[in-house]
């Protein structure tokens, strides 16, 4: 692609305006739908998420979502899956924002952070890792104080980084992934992504059934009366960042998996080199990652483990006060 560093600059301030505006605006409207039946007081509502930009170094920069609280008394760091964007954990951080500074980003692969080329960038665990350690650092956020909350791909990338540097968080919340290399545990078209030759296969097909995925991704598997929506926006923002120049959230997700079975075996075998504390939550109801995955991690690394009755592989998006509720327990244990 011959498009200039200029141009892209330029590109990127006009996103930063317009996330800023349309945050903005949404905020009085998105404050009121974080659960049914929860109430917000009025310091929620005053509350903004700043969307923008934060460059990581020459090839990554994320966009990002902080909302800020003059006095926090903690920070939380919101580490989104596939096919999500940082827009999963809006309401949730909007509702957190009275007491906390809350962080939230796109993978590279996801919403509008960069994508740059395979040879640059393998997008494998280990990598996300060290985007994950240089926004920490670079964002100047305090980890004495710092409860990470991290789903599906974001998991182990967390729990990579928590091997090499111990400190990196106070609490770690991790679930509804796969920490070890258990197929048997894992959904068929995720089996087939780690799978040698089906794995080209399987990112097409993911490519080819985008509406499908990014409609239906969060309900399958549950039954009926489970089964709940997401914000048009969230799903809006999905929409508009699946495609980013020659790469797909897809093939980010593909690209993901062809180093899995080696980033998870490099955990396996450091396990016991495991010392920040960690809490497991899991959907009973998973689909995608069975509870066995999770129950096994759980007590491989002696880590408090709640079952989520109902719950599927999203548990934030299905019962985001649920979500609050784990986090507001970990930053008190903070004090």
């Amino acid at each position: 692609m011959n498009i200039s560093w200029k141009k892209i600059g330029l590109h990127r301030r006009h996103l930063v305006s317009a996330a800023a505006v349309t945050a903005a605006a949404a905020v009085t409207v998105l404050c009121s739908s974080i659960a049914p039946g929860y109430a917000h007081d009025s310091s929620e509502q005053k509350q903004k998420a700043d969307i923008g930009f934060f460059e990581i170094d020459k090839d990554i920069t994320l966009r990002r979502m902080v909302v800020r609280n003059p006095r926090p008394k903690g920070t939380v760091l919101f580490l989104h899956g596939f096919p999500e964007t940082l827009y999963a954990w809006k309401d949730i951080s909007l509702a957190l924002a009275d007491d906390y500074e809350v962080h939230a980003f796109d993978w590279p692969g996801y919403g509008l952070s960069s994508r740059p080329t395979v040879d640059r960038f393998s997008y494998a665990p280990k990598d996300y890792a060290r985007v994950l350690n240089e926004y920490i650092a670079k964002a100047g956020i305090d980890t004495s104080k710092l409860t990470i909350y991290a789903t599906d791909i974001g998991a182990l990338p967390a729990l990579l980084l928590a091997l090499e540097k111990p400190d990196i968080a106070k609490t770690i919340i991790v679930g509804d992934f796969a920490p070890f290399n258990r197929p048997r545990y894992m959904y068929e078209s995720l089996q087939n992504l780690k799978a040698g030759p089906s794995a080209d296969q399987a990112r097409a097909q993911l490519n080819k059934n985008r509406d499908d995925v990014l409609e239906n991704a969060f309900r399958r598997g549950l039954p009926k009366e489970d089964q709940f929506e997401v914000s048009q926006e969230f799903k809006d923002d999905m929409s508009r960042g699946w495609s980013q120049g020659a790469m797909t959230t897809a093939d980010a997700f593909a690209n993901y998996y062809a180093h899995f079975t080696r980033d998870q075996d490099h955990f396996e075998s450091q396990l016991a080199r495991l010392k920040t504390p960690v809490k497991v939550v899991w959907g009973e109801n998973d689909l995608y990652i069975k509870k066995e995955m999770g129950v096994e991690f759980a007590e491989r690394v002696r880590a408090e483990l709640t079952l989520l009755p109902g719950i599927g592989h999203y548990p934030h998006l299905q019962n985001p006060r649920r979500t609050i509720d784990e986090v507001r327990a970990s930053l008190r244990s903070l004090r």
